[in-house]
């Protein structure tokens, strides 16, 4: 819901002439860093299903960390998130099972 969100910020922001290129680039995300491992336990919890998954070494070339650097959004369209990691991980379980049970309907 924060990426619709966010989508609909950067239209209005288009429709009201406010963009000063052809072409713009924003970040959005939670504003904060979630490791792969924090990810797995807020899908686990919010799904009640356990994911097999085995921990390993760094991979060469992985980073160290990445995030969305949220200034720009928030300065020019005015937007922030409203949800954590919980509720992405709740949406998109959600969203899976009626994938899923559509899917099998037809």
């Amino acid at each position: 819901m924060d990426l619709a969100n966010a989508h609909t910020k950067a239209l209005e922001y288009l429709m009201a002439g406010k963009n000063t290129l052809a072409c713009d680039i924003f970040n959005v995300g939670i504003g904060q860093g979630v490791s792969v491992l924090e990810a797995i336990r807020a899908f686990e919890k919010v799904s009640g299903q356990n994911l097999n998954y085995e921990l390993g070494a760094r991979r060469t070339g992985d980073v160290v960390a990445i995030y969305a650097n949220l200034d720009k959004a928030a300065r020019l369209l005015g937007w922030q998130p409203q949800r954590d990691i919980e509720d992405i991980m709740r949406t998109a379980w959600e969203w899976e099972k009626f994938r899923t049970l559509q899917a099998q309907t037809q």
